[in-house]
């Protein structure tokens, strides 16, 4: 990973092997447009041959009859030319969205691989950016500037070959132009990439600091953080300005070089053919040619340097886009299946950094099938990293989480899943119906009586049946706002309909009132009776009902046994107990 992003970017080898898949992908698309594209600018050649040959005649001399017939054959070049390019550049389209259509999906199928760990260490700024910004730029790359620029080299190709069936001589004025062109190209790519890197990262920089800002906007008010918040912004923009001026200053050198370019073999065609004619060496109408075909080579050599910046733009979005894929997987799936749903952590240890300092330390923890576990403690203290850790999110420093004696590291997502599932007080509701909403998580098959089941067994079901079209309401952005204890409710639901056999609550209950989190708690152990649950929570109703409580305090368990035994050893759990029911009762 590069210092500038968390996530890392896909090197050049990397995006020429995507790239040759693309094509691989589309083959009659590609070579049909190609075959169009080379047509078009076969047909657009025909011009200034003819007004060549019409510059002889007429120093010859010649008829109007002639000069008719010229003209119509110009018109039916031009009339070609104009079909060609318009099926030419349809093609084109076509080809590019479905090359953009697979970009996208190879794009959401790799971010929706990414390791959670991995999305949380890197932010959101990073992966907005990339799906906003870097997308956008894409789409215009692929859908205007490729075609584009394939358009302008196909041209200048067949312009210049052209021009050199006038005579040998006009490559001479056209390879004078090639020197400050190949100089400004090599100065400018071998800068332009990494530039526009920068200046990608630095969009990713402002839109976290942003998304920090605004996500923390309580805790940045209560605490006066305002300043320190627009001094982080500042520094983000003045880094953003600082890298887009430098690929402004690429800019401002490269264009100029490159209209020298164009200057030099326009007048140098003139000259030479000027004296060649005097000479005796070629004819007028040659001359004429010559300096038509070299004057229309300036159009798409134009187009094909100024769009090379903006294909320097998308090179470095698809790197940006494509570098997702190449973050490495937390889990190996080895084929192993669990001998049973026993849940064991030995030895566990965890740091969110790599080298950073641990969280927790060396906990053994047994979980037998059918259990109940509730995890206490103060802030701070690991218990919702444990849960983490028990769910499979994230792999162990050292030691080892298992269930049925493999590793849940070891097991694909979608097996796991069916083994323990974590829910957390962090939810989302997707936009559309509230019933596609529950059947993300329900088996093949599932019927509206199962989601009825489900939605009951959370306490849903009456507000549900109460909204205008029932399970047929659509929610989420741009629908039927749910409330927060509502958005929980559906993210219970959906575990209900998952079925894991073992499930990992943290503070799953936390946005409900307390006495309905009580009744919803009781509805949902008798939903999940014989399943194992592991309830990580604040309200310590949840540890009185478990069979066991375990206290965790400094990354470790510090107490574990059931509730009357560790409130009569009078420890840590004791403490909290008396502190929370006293509280409670007054």
């Amino acid at each position: 990973m590069s210092a500038g992003t968390a996530l890392p970017v896909a090197d050049a080898p990397a995006l020429r092997a995507y790239v040759r898949v693309l094509a691989r992908r589309h083959p009659r698309l590609l070579y049909g447009a190609l075959a169009l594209h080379v047509a078009a600018a076969l047909t657009a050649l025909a011009a200034p041959r003819l007004l060549g040959d019409l510059v002889q005649a007429v120093e010859q001399g010649t008829t109007v009859g002639h000069v008719d017939r010229v003209v119509a054959a110009l018109a039916a070049f031009l009339v070609a030319q104009t079909v060609l390019t318009r099926y030419a550049r349809l093609t084109s389209q076509v080809l590019g969205e479905q090359v953009l259509a697979q970009l996208r999906e190879d794009f959401v199928e790799h971010t929706l691989a990414l390791p959670l760990g991995t999305v949380e260490s890197a932010g959101s700024g990073d992966l907005l950016t990339r799906t906003g910004r870097d997308v956008d730029q894409l789409n215009w790359s692929v859908r205007q500037a490729l075609p584009e620029w394939t358009i302008a080299v196909i041209t200048a190709v067949a312009t210049f070959v052209a021009a050199l069936s006038v005579g040998w001589w006009v490559a001479l004025p056209v390879l004078l132009g090639l020197p400050p062109l190949v100089i400004g190209l090599r100065w400018y790519l071998a800068r332009a990439k990494d530039g526009y890197l920068r200046e990608s990262a630095s969009y990713s920089r402002i839109n976290a600091t942003l998304t920090e800002t605004v996500e923390g906007a309580r805790t940045v008010e209560a605490l006066g953080l305002a300043p320190e918040r627009v001094r982080a912004a500042d520094d983000d923009v003045r880094e953003s300005y600082a890298a887009e001026r430098y690929t402004l200053y690429l800019r401002t050198v490269f264009f100029p070089s490159m209209e020298l370019s164009y200057l030099i073999p326009t007048v140098a065609t003139l000259l030479l053919g000027g004296y060649l004619y005097t000479q005796g060496s070629v004819s007028l109408g040659e001359v004429t040619a010559a300096v038509l075909y070299v004057q229309m080579l300036i159009d798409p050599v134009d187009r094909i340097v100024s769009i090379l910046d903006e294909l320097q733009l998308g090179a470095a979005s698809l790197a940006r886009l494509l570098g997702v894929a190449e973050v490495p997987d937390d889990r190996r799936a080895t084929g192993a299946q669990p001998r049973s749903e026993e849940l064991e952590a030995r030895d566990v240890r965890f740091a969110y950094a790599e080298g950073g300092r641990d969280v927790l330390h060396g906990l053994d923890l047994d979980l037998e099938p059918g259990s109940r576990l509730a995890v206490v403690g103060p802030s701070g203290a690991g218990k919702s990293t444990l849960g983490r850790l028990l769910a499979g999110i994230h792999p162990p420093r050292t030691g080892s989480v298992t269930v049925g004696d493999v590793a849940l590291v070891d097991l694909p997502l979608a097996d796991l899943r069916g083994h323990v599932a974590l829910v957390t007080q962090e939810h989302h509701v997707f936009v559309g119906t509230l019933r596609e909403n529950l059947a993300l998580a329900a088996p093949p098959g599932a019927t509206d009586d199962d989601i009825r089941s489900a939605l009951e067994a959370v306490d849903a079901l009456e507000w549900v049946d109460a909204l205008p079209d029932g399970l047929d309401t659509v929610v989420g952005s741009g629908g039927r706002a749910l409330t927060a204890p509502q958005a929980q409710q559906v993210a219970l639901a959906r575990l209900v309909l998952a079925d894991p056999h073992t499930l990992v609550l943290d503070e799953a209950t936390s946005l409900i009132d307390p006495r309905a989190a009580r009744h919803l708690e009781r509805s949902l152990a008798a939903v999940l009776e014989g399943r194992t649950v592991v309830a990580i929570a604040h309200r310590l109703f949840s540890a009185h009902d478990a069979d066991r409580v375990a206290v965790v305090e400094d990354g470790r368990i510090s107490e574990l046994g059931p509730h009357d035994e560790l409130v009569r050893a009078g420890g840590s759990y004791a403490a909290l107990w008396d502190s929370w029911h006293g509280g409670s009762r007054s």
